[in-house]
This record gives structure tokens, sequence and C-alpha cells, in this order.
């Protein structure tokens, strides 16, 4: 089934009976080529790069809950190519590029939005720092524009630009940047891989890896053993749970990162925009809510929720840059569960394991990451060779020191990432 508008047409004149399933509901088979453990965005994402881009399509995506119900429809969508170091710098840019072309390749409305994302700073130190950065991504290929405060005042009106402790100095302007709808993301991922053959297996927990002479032959699940000759771990915050089954102990740290929603509004905010001096961030939806977020609560946790201090720091953040937003009434928040690396940067590498792939450790970056992340793992696992893209995000850098990726600049610790 293809979407067109001609399509959405012909069902709303004769009563909305012709579309079908997004994708099938399988009886699993007993053994596959590839099994990806883990049915999110990544997940969705390298099943269907690895049917299309690679012709493997005897391929299981097992989910121990539904499609889209982990980390992909827990974040605040936000889509950028802003990074500066090697390393993450080509791998965002890709990323970038393949969003711009999602929809046409999916025949899927992803609702890709490139509305533009602003970073404020506040300080004179903050504008040298928003300088490098906007060379970096403009040597990489890809847009930003150093504005001053005037640039800032006419795109943003409505903040506090002369609050008196955190005065806006100016933004970082980066114009392919937006949101796109993380639900749809995963839709439409999902969508296109079992389309090419795929097997999407929902409420199907793995609980063991079997491994034999060093060579990893299939999966332990609720619905049953698999077997298979490569298998992919693609867990986000549960990575390291995942990961243990195989005996591996990673460089990973799971913490909750809270995401607020407040009743909708009309249009007033355009652009994505990140309060410099309170790691705070926001953007409107197209249902009118503002989405909004900032720093992960500070402790390991598996738990999908949050706790009122950070909620109470977010919330301040927000006021001292809008205080227009004051009297929006929350709706409500939720936690996903990031996988933090000591550098701040993910891991897209095999194991000690033949067979056996981990593509983990996307700390804030995951969501923007979906379409690389899933065409850098797809091509590892198919050729056993990674990507240009990903060369960087190697599983041995935090054993050996060589090629750590400290993208703030704030050392290896996974609680400054």
């Amino acid at each position: 089934m293809r979407f067109s508008g001609w399509r959405v047409l012909k069902e709303g004149l004769t009563g909305n009976t012709g579309w079908t399933p997004h994708w099938r509901d399988p009886e699993p088979k007993p053994g596959y080529d590839a099994i990806i453990i883990g049915g999110g965005g990544h997940g969705l994402s390298t099943a269907y790069y690895l049917a299309r881009e690679h012709g493997i399509t005897n391929v299981a995506v097992l989910e121990k809950g539904y499609i889209g119900g982990g980390n992909v429809g827990r974040n605040t969508t936000i889509v950028r190519a802003n990074y500066v170091l090697p390393g993450n710098s080509e791998f965002y840019s890709h990323s970038l590029k393949l969003w711009e072309g999602l929809e046409q390749d999916l025949n899927y409305n992803v609702m890709h939005s490139q509305r533009g994302l602003i970073n404020l700073f506040h300080s004179d130190g903050q504008r040298d720092a928003a300088a490098r950065r906007g060379n970096a991504m403009i040597n990489q290929g890809d847009d930003a524009i150093l504005l001053d405060r005037a640039g800032v005042r006419r795109l943003l009106p409505y903040l506090d630009h002369d609050n008196a402790r955190f005065p806006v100095y100016g933004g970082l302007y980066h114009k392919r940047g937006g949101t796109a709808r993380h639900d749809a993301v995963a839709w439409g991922y999902a969508r296109g891989a079992d389309a090419r053959g795929v097997d999407l297996i929902q409420n199907c927990e793995v609980t063991g890896i079997d491994i034999a002479g060093g060579r990893v032959t299939g999966v332990q699940t609720t619905r049953g053993p698999f077997r298979a000759k490569k298998v992919g771990i693609v867990v986000a915050g549960r990575s390291s749970q995942v990961a243990a089954m195989a005996g591996m102990r990673l460089p990973v740290e799971s913490q909750v990162l809270q995401a607020f929603v407040p009743e909708g509004l009309k249009p007033v905010i355009d652009h994505v925009v990140t309060f410099g001096m309170g790691h705070f961030y926001i953007s409107q939806s197209d249902k009118g809510g503002l989405v909004f977020g900032g720093d992960i609560d500070m402790y390991a946790s598996y738990a999908a929720r949050g706790n009122l201090p950070t909620a109470e720091h977010v919330m301040e953040a927000g006021l001292t840059l809008m205080p227009m937003i004051g009297k929006a009434r929350v709706l409500r928040s939720w936690g996903g569960i990031v996988d933090m690396t000591p550098d701040g940067s993910p891991i897209i590498d095999r194991t000690g394991t033949e067979g056996l792939y981990l593509n983990c450790g996307w700390n804030y970056g995951g969501f923007k990451a979906v379409p690389a992340s899933g065409h850098c793992f797809a091509h590892l696992m198919a050729t056993d060779r990674p990507h240009g893209a990903a060369t960087g995000f190697r599983l041995d850098r935090f054993r050996t020191g060589q090629g750590i990726i400290d993208e703030e600049g704030t050392g290896a610790q996974h609680n400054l990432h």
C-alpha cells in the first residue's frame, strides 16, 4: 500500500475502508540470517537498511513490548547536525542528509520539519565557542549562521533578551535543524522493513544469548529460542543488561532524561531554541504543545520516570528564558532511559564474539541519529566493516584511551554528558 494525496482523498470519500495494517504480525521462524534485539528507531532502521541496502531480508526484530513503545517514543524529537569534533561531526551530517530524503524513501510522512535550531549564548566566551562550532559545521558541509543580539531579537522576539543574569548575546542558527514526529519515524521504518520481508516480533523479550565456540548461534526469548547467524544489540538504556547475557560489561551508565508538554497553545515558537546557560531546549509541536526538557536526572536508573528536583530545574530555566510560558499548565511528562558513555559519544562496533554486534551509548543524540545509526549498523552487520561515517565509534576506545570523542570537553564522566 502506497500513500499519496490521491489515495488520501479517495479513502476520505469512501469511508476510509481501504486502508490495511502498516505491518504484519507474523509467527516467528525457528531461525534467521540476522536478529535485531530492540524494536525502537535504531533497531527498525537497521532492519530496514539491511533489507534495502544489502538484500538481507531473512531478519527478525525482537521487541519486548510494542513497536515504538520505548525511547523512540520518549524524547523531544529534535533533529540537528551541529556537532564540532571529528567522529561525531561527519556522522550527524550523514544522518541529517538521510533525514532530508526520508519521507520520499519510506513513502511515509514522518513530519520532518526543518524549522531551524538556534543555540543561544550569553557571554563573550560562549560567543567564541559558538563561532568555532559554526566554522566546524560549515567545514563539514552543513549550515551555520552566527546571529548577533539584533538577529536573535528579530527571530525570537518573545525571549527575555535583557535578563539581568543571563542576557542574550546572540545565537548560532542552524537552518536545516528542526524536529520530526517520533512515533511516525518508528512506524515508517517498521512499515518499510516489513514490506521487504523483515519479521517484526512484538511482546518477545530476549532472555539469553546463545554462544558456542566464540560465535553467536541464536537467542533465547519468552516466545522460545531462535537460531541466528548474526545478532545485533540495539536496546538503548537496556544495553548493559542485554550485553551481560553475552558475558560483556559495557562502559555505559543508564540515566533518566525527562521531557514535558503543557497544554496546547496557539503557534508562537517557530524554531527549536536552546538556552545556553540553563541546558533547556524547547520547540512547539503541530498540536500546539510546547515540548521541552533539560538535564539528565544525575543518577543511574532503569525507571522510565523522573524526579521532582530535575523537573523544577527545567521549569526554572524555561521561565528564565521565556517568562511568557509561566501560566501554561504542564499536562504530562515522561522519562527516557539514556545510555551514557564516558565521552558522550556512541558505540557502533563488533564485539569479541563473532557474529555479535553492538549499537549503544547514544546519550542525548539518539533520536536525531536514527537514520544514520541504522544505515551504519546495517553496513557493519552485512559487511563486517565499519561505515565511513561511523569509524570513530569503536568499543575499544574506552579500554585503550585512543580515539576518545569528548564532544563537550567535560572529561570521561558519564554524568557530565
